[in-house]
């Protein structure tokens, strides 16, 4: 069960697509690179390990499947800061029968004070350039390469 008193990161974005396509976008990494990730080793499976990429800034992130309920919520665990996990809800929910409300839920967080608060701040914008990008892409086709160009002077690939 969640609590709502830890510290929690929710971003939120309308999707102008059916559920099923939406929730696929984040199961199938063939379409996931097209708006995050670089590279995956597979597709998000229940209790499956998959490493995620970002290979123009040479890092990668052990993502642990805790529940996939078709259509409605996938919940990873992920190291995406060094030495610690949080766990990544995406939660979907049809708003008609071609739109898609997607809420991202971060929470777990092990730091403290400003270390907290930059944990919070580098995520919440991250979702955000994550539901940007994969608004762009399935509602027009357009890959946006946010994330590549989200840290310009990061030596890249």
């Amino acid at each position: 069960m969640e609590n709502t008193k830890l510290p929690m990161v929710e971003t939120q974005m309308m999707i102008r697509k059916p559920v099923a396509i939406v929730f696929e976008a984040f199961i199938d990494p063939a379409v996931t690179t097209k708006f995050w990730f670089t590279k995956s080793s597979g597709k998000l499976e229940p209790g499956r390990t998959v490493t995620w990429g970002w290979e123009m800034y040479n890092v990668a992130s052990d993502v642990r499947v805790k529940e996939i309920i078709p259509n409605e919520k996938i919940s990873i665990e992920w190291d995406n800061t060094p030495g610690t996990t949080t766990t990544v809800d995406f939660e979907f929910t049809a708003l008609t029968t071609d739109t898609t409300y997607v809420v991202i839920k971060n929470y777990g967080f092990h730091q403290t004070g400003d270390e907290l608060i930059e944990a919070i701040k580098d995520n919440t914008g991250g979702f955000t350039t994550v539901l940007d990008g994969l608004k762009a892409w399935l509602e027009f086709g357009i890959e946006l390469s946010l994330v590549r160009d989200k840290f310009p002077n990061t030596p890249q690939k």
